[in-house]
């Protein structure tokens, strides 16, 4: 697997590059604007390689962190390399981090133009799962990490589907015992949501 390229930028888009390394010229899909990246210039990208039936796509971060958080993305069901490289030309590390960390989908939509349920799905299925170490700029003193089961995210999950909001899912279940099983969570939750 390419895990990282060094090169000279031949050519560029919004969200792609062409990298020439030793006579061959690579394309790496990233977000070049961000960067603000010049053709002749020397650069070194952490790539993620990307094979599908008919073809090898390279993404490319200029910061090992943003490799993290792009590979993080591509856990949660639904989102493939192109909708995380679009989420990552949207955040920066430590805005998807800020969010997570606070359980803040809204936070993500607002800050970052990302479409409410984008960000909602971000937050609930990365609650608990991103190491706060890989971003160190993110402040953790008013947004204690709290570190979720598989039971606590599969109710939130089923929750968010009933139609409830991300964040009054995530509250209600953090308000339970964490040893219940989701099926518990799930009937609590319910049983104590106001009817409409």
């Amino acid at each position: 697997m390419i895990r990282s390229l060094f090169g000279t930028i031949v050519s560029h888009t919004d969200t792609s590059l062409v990298l020439a390394i030793n006579h061959i010229g690579y394309l790496v899909y990233t977000p070049a604007t961000r960067y603000l990246l010049t053709v002749g210039e020397s650069v070194h990208f952490y790539t993620h390689l990307a094979v599908r039936e008919t073809a090898l796509d390279l993404y490319g971060f200029m910061t090992h962190t943003e490799l993290q958080y792009f590979e993080l993305l591509l856990t949660i069901p639904k989102i493939g390399p192109k909708s995380a490289l679009q989420i990552m030309c949207q955040a920066t590390p430590e805005v998807l981090a800020t969010a997570i960390i606070t359980g803040d989908g809204e936070h993500l939509h607002k800050v970052a133009g990302i479409g409410k349920k984008t960000a909602a799905n971000i937050v609930l299925h990365l609650a608990g799962k991103i190491d706060p170490s890989i971003t160190p700029n993110v402040s953790l003193e008013k947004t204690p990490l709290t570190l979720l089961s598989t039971a606590q995210n599969d109710a939130i999950l089923a929750l968010t589907t009933l139609g409830f909001d991300a964040r009054e899912a995530r509250d209600a279940v953090l308000k339970l015992e964490s040893t219940l099983d989701a099926k518990s969570l799930i009937q609590a939750v319910l049983r104590h949501a106001p009817l409409s």
